[in-house]
């Protein structure tokens, strides 16, 4: 594991978990369910590598992390309301999510269904309403959309859910794992790169960096399903057998998949090279999002 990541990574969290607070504050005329079931999920422990991204892809591109905290908000908004929908009975049938019972455990299905799609609101809210930039916002919203919609995470999601109890097929493995969770990772950089004005040649860069970066965390959250523990992860683990997913392992075996991630995270170190050091912490993220138990 990268020495010392961990560390940075839950110092950026502790900061940026400060501002979402800010920024998930409801108005009063909120259903104060509604909004504890919104916070419940979107402030639960969790790495926070999608902010960290956008932050840190803000600065590379010239920009500061304090001018796009309402970005990586919005990402996280999008990721903590795909985690609810996910755990829902008719998705994974999930009851532990980071470690605390699952949104529609807590608060019933309802709620939970309805605190996910307040989450996706709220993100392209957060967008328009705090973007210092209006000519950025537009681009920002498009590739958020992009990023989670139809043709990115929602996509794969369904191609996830349609591949269960189909032969393994690599192939379509990694269309999911491409629109699932990559997508996801890919808008996350670019997004801090438009946020903050950077060139072409730049944003170019750190979205495929995403894109690498986010099948590398897929494949490996594929390999830890199968070697990891629910006191771990924070959530079961072994689902993805019993519901017969279409994962690397159950492809390609456990080997080859771990070539897989590092053959992935190799790709992404590769996009960093025109930033010299003052990317080696997203290097670093890189051989951590492989590395990792959990």
């Amino acid at each position: 594991m990268a020495t010392g990541f961990p560390d940075c990574l839950k110092e950026f969290a502790t900061e940026f978990d400060r501002e979402f607070v800010r920024l998930l504050k409801p108005p009063d005329d909120v259903p104060p369910v509604l909004a504890e079931a919104m916070h419940y999920s979107a402030l639960s422990p969790g790495k926070r590598i999608r902010p960290y991204l956008v932050a840190r892809c803000s600065e590379l591109a010239g920009g500061s992390r304090c001018g796009v905290w309402h970005v990586g908000a919005a990402v996280e908004c999008i990721h903590a309301f795909s985690l609810i929908h996910d755990d829902l009975p008719a998705m994974d049938d999930d009851d532990l999510r980071r470690g605390r019972p699952t949104c529609h455990r807590k608060f019933g299905e309802a709620i939970a269904i309805l605190a996910g799609d307040a989450l996706m609101m709220l993100a392209f809210e957060l967008l328009v309403r705090h973007g210092p930039d209006p000519i950025r916002v537009p681009q920002l919203i498009l590739s958020l959309a992009k990023g989670g919609g139809w043709s990115g995470m929602i996509g794969g999601q369904a191609a996830d859910v349609l591949g269960e109890n189909k032969p393994p097929s690599i192939e379509r493995a990694r269309y999911i794992h491409e629109r699932k969770t990559a997508a996801l990772f890919e808008a996350s950089c670019a997004m801090g790169v438009i946020a903050s004005g950077g060139t072409d040649e730049v944003l170019s860069a750190m979205a495929a960096y995403g894109k690498h970066l986010g099948r590398a965390f897929q494949i490996t959250d594929d390999l830890l399903d199968v070697t990891s523990t629910a006191q771990l992860m924070g959530k079961r683990v072994g689902k993805d057998v019993s519901a017969s997913k279409q994962t690397f392992p159950g492809c390609v075996g456990m080997e080859r998949s771990r070539a897989a991630a590092r053959e992935s995270a190799n790709e992404a170190l590769a996009r960093l090279a025109p930033f010299g050091e003052d990317a080696d912490d997203l290097r670093s993220l890189a051989n951590y999002v492989v590395d990792r138990n959990y």
